[in-house]
């Protein structure tokens, strides 16, 4: 009998401690969790019991948050010809949260889509951080070696962000300096408690900056303590546990596949069919990462369990590199290897026009970027799909398009102004890249032009006069040994 209790009992705790994290009293209160030990059953990991006796020799064998920033700054220079080294901010603690992009042109503004990893969300979950620096210097020394990589260098910009977390990495626990769940702490669509950015955490604030500023096509965070892909949505209104679906659950579920398939067992899993779960099927989350990636910051995230085990030997790293790296490397080749892409622009210009792209009959909208109005737009292949591009102040136009599979589709949208009754063009606030733009000028000037065309001629004669009247009199008063010169 105590045989069975304890089998059962170690069950329930792999289960309840992988994407886990404490969730605190008054957040659970405030959500109207009746049950605490539920509310925290999901990501539940018991970390601070286990941060204040810390074993000395967990972290062995990884890199130290300064043995990594060195790692960093040496693959910068290795690796300049394709690559950038930037910080996004600071901890808690002021350690900066450095980032590797990579691309034939880094740094630079292109019509192609980017990806971003992330890795060490939670200080107790140090696996991401190495296999992130292993696949940035894997795709170092590959480069023009290997077709796979050269369509990511070459076609995708790829941003690194090898650890979120470097303090709660020192206190060898899940949360910040603070003591905080940076994955239970951005805005949530159900309940209010994260809507306060001021009071977010210095890392939170760091990644929703980080996207306000660029704009990623798809995304995935990298955690331990399971072996599965997870996909939006991570919880429900309802609190349940059961599948809740987001607008673009076929998508996730192909790019989670992808990962999963690629991945040398996760997909022979018997816990998750396939190897991918619905994050509110598996337990809820409020507050995540990766549901706000995709509501708010327009980028389709994935929340990727690479290690049963949270903190395993560092012995075990390179075998865990080897059975992740082709996931890795085929998940961010998708973004061109599928979906639609393009351009979309003005018939009377041949501006670039910023605007939305929407596809019929899945509620959600991709913008298209602010400077050369490109989209990339992923979608499942092997199906067709109506796309729309809309743009204020231009006639939409849409098109069907089969999606083949691994194989992307272009479509650039030429866009023809609306025109008035009057025949005026009617322009968008975004025509001609300026960040204002009234639409009625057009019209006020057509319908008003021999009201405007008298008062302008009546303003010039009065600047005539005026002009003649100053220097009249700068020359009557001419005295001083100083000439002041006047240009009108």
């Amino acid at each position: 009998m105590n045989l069975k209790f304890c089998i059962l009992f170690s069950f329930f705790v792999r289960n309840v401690i992988a994407r886990g994290g404490n969730r605190s009293t008054s957040l659970s209160s405030a959500a109207g969790f009746e049950n605490e030990s539920y509310a925290g059953s999901g990501r539940h990991l018991i970390e601070e019991n286990q941060s204040h006796h810390p074993r000395t020799d967990i972290a062995r064998g990884y890199m130290t948050n300064s043995e990594l920033e060195r790692a960093v700054k040496e693959f910068g220079r290795r690796c300049s010809h394709i690559s950038r080294i930037y910080s996004i901010g600071e901890s808690v603690r002021g350690f900066p949260l450095w980032v590797i992009e990579i691309s034939d042109k880094p740094g630079q503004e292109e019509p192609e889509p980017a990806f971003k990893f992330i890795g060490n969300v939670h200080g107790d979950e140090p696996v991401g951080r190495e296999l992130l620096l292993l696949l940035a210097n894997w795709i170092c020394d590959n480069y023009k070696r290997d077709p796979l990589v050269d369509l990511i260098v070459d076609k995708v910009h790829l941003h690194i962000l090898p650890s979120m977390n470097p303090d709660g990495f020192s206190f060898r626990r899940r949360g910040n300096a603070n003591k905080v769940d940076l994955n239970r702490d951005f805005p949530d669509q159900f309940f209010p408690w994260n809507n306060n950015e001021d009071a977010r955490q210095p890392e939170t604030k760091a990644i929703m900056s980080w996207l306000r500023e660029m704009r990623f096509t798809a995304s995935a965070s990298l955690h331990g303590g399971a072996l599965v892909a997870n996909y939006p949505w991570d919880a429900s209104l309802d609190k349940r546990k059961n599948y809740y679906a987001c607008p673009d659950d076929g998508t996730f579920r192909f790019l989670a596949s992808i990962y999963s398939k690629s991945h040398y067992n996760m997909s022979l899993s018997k816990e998750f069919e396939g190897g991918i779960t619905n994050g509110a099927a598996w337990y809820p989350v409020y507050g995540g990462m990766q549901d706000w990636n995709y509501i708010y910051g327009g980028c389709f995230e994935l929340t990727l369990e690479i290690s049963d085990n949270k903190w395993p030997n560092a012995k075990e790293l390179p075998t865990i590199w080897e059975y992740n790296k082709m996931s890795m490397l085929n998940l961010v080749a998708s973004l061109v290897k599928t979906g639609v892409h393009g351009r979309v622009f003005s018939s009377d210009s041949g501006r670039p026009l910023p605007g939305l792209i929407t596809i019929k009959g899945i509620n959600y909208t991709v913008k298209t970027s602010g400077t050369l109005a490109d989209y990339h737009r992923l979608l499942v292949p092997g199906e067709r799909y109506e796309v729309m591009a809309t743009v204020p102040g231009y006639k939409s136009k849409a098109t069907h398009i089969w999606l083949e599979k691994e194989e992307a589709t272009n479509v650039d949208f030429i866009l023809d102004p609306e025109v008035s009754s009057d025949g005026t063009l009617l322009r968008s606030i975004c025509d001609c890249g300026r960040k204002s733009r009234l639409l009625s000028i057009g019209y006020f000037w057509g319908t008003h032009f021999e009201v405007y065309l008298v008062l302008i001629v009546v303003l010039a004669f009065l600047c005539f006069l005026l002009t003649r009247r100053i220097k009249s009199n700068l020359l009557k008063q001419r005295s001083p040994p100083k000439r002041s010169v006047l240009t009108v």
